[in-house]
């Protein structure tokens, strides 16, 4: 499931052109029993089974064997820290790191007391399995190596860099049902184009997403202040 990441867009395009690698170890590969077992019964009873710890460990082991025995272990985790671009972008510096998805109602709580560094969660839900939650991280963190998006100032320009949404995006035709581009667009005039999205970017996320906000410079209060001025005229 993981592996299929690496066939298409992105992540795909950083595979060919050897900017990133992507192995993956099945801990029913190492289990010795003849049906690869994976979980059994949680001690204290109650519903579903727990990943067990040795398997875990030992494909974690095969994993360092590969990279380096220092490599940072991350689980993909509902108890764990949420996933941001602030996190994916310090994941993108890393020359390697190891990702841990688990199944069922969890895994053995040892393997994560001793044998994981970090837990990180994409949000207040549950998945079956951490597979998918793994796969946004790999595209996450894949756009901001350098070279995969071709122009790198790309993913600087984009939703959560520096805490703020991205600005609006249009595209041709110039009019679509009555709505025309913004004329600034069209203008040429590429300080004004500047000064619009990094104003339309601060009132995007002052509407949507004030929380991302933390202390507004004297020059964004002033851009907030003119905005409530205009919707209360």
């Amino acid at each position: 499931m993981i592996r299929l990441i690496v066939q298409y867009g992105v992540v795909g395009r950083a595979a060919d052109e050897k900017l990133l690698s992507l192995s993956t170890y099945n801990p029913r590969d190492f289990t010795s029993d003849a049906y690869h077992k994976v979980d059994d019964k949680s001690y204290g009873g109650g519903p579903g089974m727990v990943m067990k710890f040795k398997p875990l460990k030992l494909a974690i082991n095969a994993a360092k064997k590969t990279l380096s025995n220092d490599c940072p272990v991350i689980l993909m985790s509902p108890q764990g820290k949420p996933f941001n671009q602030k996190i994916a972008r310090r994941f993108s510096k890393l020359p390697a790191l190891i990702l841990v998805t688990g199944r069922y109602e969890g895994i053995d709580e040892r393997l994560i007391e001793n044998h994981i560094d970090e837990e990180i969660s994409l949000g207040d839900f549950i998945l079956s399995g951490g597979e998918i939650a793994a796969m946004a991280a790999i595209d996450a963190i894949a756009r901001l190596l350098p070279g995969t998006l071709g122009d790198d100032k790309s993913s600087l320009e984009e939703s959560f860099e520096n805490n703020l949404l991205e600005y609006p995006q249009y595209t041709r035709p110039e009019a679509i049902e009555g709505h025309s581009v913004p004329e600034v667009l069209l203008s040429g005039n590429h300080e004004a184009i500047k000064l619009w999205r990094t104003e339309q970017s601060l009132i995007r996320t002052y509407e949507k997403r004030p929380d991302l906000i933390n202390e507004l410079t004297e020059q964004q209060k002033k851009i907030i202040n003119k905005y409530k001025q205009l919707i209360k005229d």
